[in-house]
C-alpha cells in the first residue's frame, strides 16, 4: 500500500532472486478500512516509493487508480473463510479480509505473476492469500518473506512513523514478549500461563492489547500444547493512536 520501507524493499530483492522481471503494485485499498480507521491518514509517499524502486531496479510499478479497481457499479467481493476466520485480525477488523482478498485477487489477475511475495509480518494475511490463490486455482505461487526488524526487534511498518518517541521506546516490548514466550513454550512451559504472563507485560508497557495468541502455524487453529507444532505466536496491540502487529515462530 505504498509508504515503502526496508521491509517492502526486502520483498523486491527476494522476488528479483526468483524471477526475471519484478512488478510492484502500489494501491491504498479503501475496502479494507472500516469507517473509523485511518484511510485518510494512511501515509502516501508515491514519488519517494517510485524513486526507491527505481534505485532497486524493479521493472514495473502498477499503481491503479481507485476508479480502475472499483469502477462505478462494482458489486463483486470475495469473502474468505478458513484462516480468514481464525479469530485474530478478523475478530477486531471483520471487514478486513474481504477487502484484502478482493483486491489481491484483482491485482494477481491484472499482473499475472508466476510468484507473489508477501511479508510474514501480516501473518494471517499471508495465510489468507495463500489459501485464496489455491482455492481459486490461480497460477501464482505465494511466497512468504521473513519479517525485517529494527535493532530493538520492532517489526518494520509504515505505521511506525506515527509513534511518538515515548511510544516508539515502548513498542519494542511486543517482540521481546513474543521472543521470550516462544523460548518458554519451546522449553515446555504451559502455553496458557506463558501467554498470561506476556499479556501482563504488554499491558504494563502502555499498550491496549487486542490479542496475544498461540496458533498452529498453517491453519491458525488454537493450540493447547507445544506438541501441536508448527506453532506461531501472534500479537496485536494499540499504543496511542497506532495499532501494531507482530508474530514469531515457536
Amino acid at each position: 500500500m505504498g509508504a515503502l520501507h526496508a521491509g517492502h524493499l526486502a520483498l523486491v530483492r527476494i522476488a528479483q532472486r526468483r524471477a526475471d522481471r519484478v512488478v510492484v503494485s502500489i494501491f491504498v485499498n479503501p475496502t479494507q478500512f472500516a469507517p473509523h480507521e485511518d484511510l485518510a491518514a494512511y501515509p502516501r509517499t508515491f514519488a519517494a516509493d517510485v524513486a526507491a524502486l527505481r534505485a532497486l531496479r524493479a521493472d514495473l510499478v502498477w499503481a491503479p487508480a481507485v476508479e480502475t479497481m472499483y469502477p462505478s457499479g462494482f458489486a463483486t467481493h470475495i469473502v474468505p473463510d478458513g484462516p480468514a476466520t481464525a479469530g485474530l485480525e478478523d475478530a477486531y477488523r471483520p471487514h478486513f479480509f474481504t477487502g484484502v482478498a478482493t483486491v489481491v485477487a484483482k491485482l494477481l489477475i491484472q499482473c499475472r505473476p508466476d510468484i507473489a511475495v508477501f511479508g510474514e509480518k501480516d501473518y494471517q494475511q499471508l495465510k489468507v492469500v495463500t489459501r485464496l490463490a489455491r482455492d481459486l486455482g490461480l497460477k501464482t505461487r505465494i511466497v512468504g518473506a521473513p519479517i525485517v526488524r529494527e535493532v530493538d526487534g520492532l517489526a518494520l511498518s509504515s505505521r511506525n512513523r506515527n509513534l511518538s518517541s515515548d511510544e516508539r521506546a515502548a513498542a519494542a516490548v511486543l517482540h521481546r514478549v513474543l521472543a521470550e514466550s516462544a523460548k518458554k513454550i519451546a522449553a515446555g512451559k504451559p502455553i496458557s500461563s506463558v501467554l498470561d504472563e506476556g499479556r501482563v507485560m504488554i499491558t504494563r508497557a502502555g499498550f491496549a492489547l487486542d490479542y496475544l495468541e498461540a496458533r498452529h502455524a498453517e491453519t491458525l487453529a488454537p493450540v493447547a500444547s507445544a506438541k501441536e507444532r508448527p506453532l506461531r505466536l501472534l500479537v496485536a496491540a494499540r499504543i496511542g493512536k497506532t495499532r501494531l502487529i507482530d508474530n514469531v515462530a515457536v
